[in-house]
């Protein structure tokens, strides 16, 4: 009764089942350890924000460029504050304000961005304190520069003058005469009054929309592989009753290999054959 597995079709069939399987639990499986290992970076970057604050600050110059290693570590810097810009639409504490950033010009002939704090309510310039004169040293934890569209930085353009929407050399280089550091600092204690930002786990760090849809590609792939083995055994079932329903008579004439119909030119049963120059008429009449 199976010897119908053997058939060309039913080779084509199971090598098919063979090679959608396991390939099915492998992209799961590999979707599922990409999962993981965003959970596991997502807490190790948790950790390490809660460790930097505590350790002690290293010249700039020692943490650049800005990785996932150095983002968050505690720096420091010497310099003039120049330039001072407002970032719109951050939000704090579940409370909606700006952040006033000022350009720290430094002995290198850079400016590093400087987060100096936070102010709640609509971004104005008047509000903002400002930087102190004359050579100051800060001390912040080190970020790397935002991109637009990323973890709630804005993204719209035709802000007022002395804003930005994304703190960024690529953002700010249009703004200021001079060079910017591809990062920024936000200080550990805020100037005049304002609300300290806190520091952020690096980028791709998060349990973010990404990590979710790896989690739900997961799944999808493993329904795959349960709705092949599904099908082939459907296909099987339907065959062998097929064989079996064969085996015992049960199947229509048609099916069983009779003819359905008469041959071309042969009377229907139970009816006499013309005679040879007669027609009918569409009854039984015969036309001669």
């Amino acid at each position: 009764m199976y010897r119908f597995l053997l058939t060309p079709r039913w080779w084509g069939i199971n090598v098919f089942l063979l090679l959608a399987v396991p390939f099915c639990i492998f992209m799961g499986s590999w979707q599922l350890s990409r999962f993981e290992a965003r959970v596991d970076d997502h807490r190790t970057a948790q950790a390490q924000v809660s460790e930097d604050r505590t350790e002690a600050a290293r010249p700039l110059s020692e943490m650049l460029p800005v990785d996932k290693a150095t983002s968050g570590k505690r720096v420091t810097a010497t310099g003039r504050y120049g330039t001072q810009l407002l970032v719109p639409d951050r939000t704090l504490d579940e409370r909606k304000g700006f952040y006033v950033l000022t350009l720290l010009r430094t002995d290198g002939g850079k400016a590093l961005p400087v987060v100096r704090g936070w102010l709640p309510g609509t971004a104005d310039a008047a509000a903002a304190p400002a930087p102190p004169a004359g050579e100051v040293t800060v001390t912040g934890a080190l970020q790397a520069s935002e991109t637009p569209g990323d973890n709630g930085v804005s993204a719209r353009g035709g802000l007022p003058a002395g804003q930005t929407a994304a703190i960024s050399a690529a953002s700010l280089v249009n703004l200021v005469p001079y060079d910017v550091y591809d990062a920024w600092v936000t200080l550990d204690t805020a100037d005049s009054g304002m609300t300290a930002v806190p520091a952020t786990a690096p980028a791709g760090t998060g349990l973010d929309l990404k990590a979710f849809q790896n989690l739900g590609y997961t799944g999808e792939w493993f329904v795959f592989a349960g709705f092949v083995v599904f099908m082939w055994f459907r296909l099987l079932r339907r065959e062998v009753e097929f064989q079996r329903d064969a085996a015992l008579g049960l199947l229509p004439e048609a099916e069983a290999g009779e003819p359905a119909t008469a041959e071309a030119g042969e009377p229907a049963t139970g009816e006499e054959p013309a005679a040879p120059g007669t027609s009918y008429d569409g009854a039984s009449t015969p036309v001669r």
